[in-house]
């Protein structure tokens, strides 16, 4: 398994951002719902095309956002 292979990112897909699978759920949407206390089970009540691994993706990509670091480029 490709890493996040079901994260896609396309400008013409909810602004480019981080969505599943290239469907207009977003990253954001799903993490927004697990961090309100929804659970994996209402979530996809609510989304039924979403796959359990797709939620898995999700928390994953997260993670790896959060461990990247933003490096100032000085202008000389």
């Amino acid at each position: 398994m490709a890493p996040f292979d079901r994260i896609t990112l396309d400008p013409s897909v909810m602004g480019g951002k981080p969505c599943i699978r290239g469907q207009r759920v977003t990253v954001g949407l799903v993490l927004g719902l697990l961090a309100a206390g929804r659970s994996r089970d209402e979530i996809q009540e609510a989304y039924p095309y979403l796959e359990d691994e797709d939620i898995e993706h999700c928390l994953a990509y997260a993670a790896w956002r959060m461990e990247e670091r933003e490096v100032s480029l000085s202008v000389s």
